[in-house]
């Protein structure tokens, strides 16, 4: 069974570009995280300033790592979160199979 959460998030209106940018850094480093098994960015086809994350973890100790790491402190914490309109949706889950 691996860990998973899923994010909602939405970009700050004329943020949208800088939103997928900051994404796209993030994303590359986690997926060389140890604990990752699957860092999936999503955008809206519908609204290019909504986001959403497939992230799947070997456990809920390779998730928390991933909080803990310096590229996310630098880059979601630091950056990302600054650049949303209201707060994330996040809904955690595990796999059946």
């Amino acid at each position: 069974m691996s860990f998973v959460l899923v994010v909602r998030m939405r970009a700050q209106e004329g943020k949208e570009e800088e939103v997928a940018e900051v994404i796209r850094e993030l994303t590359e480093a986690t997926r060389q995280e140890p604990g990752n098994e699957a860092y999936i960015p999503c955008r809206s086809h519908e609204d290019p300033r909504s986001f959403l994350f497939y992230e799947q973890y070997v456990d809920k100790a390779a998730f928390e790592a991933h909080g803990q790491s310096e590229h996310f402190q630098r880059l979601a914490v630091g950056r990302l979160w600054g650049l949303l309109e209201g707060d994330r949706e996040r809904g955690f889950y595990d796999t059946l199979v």
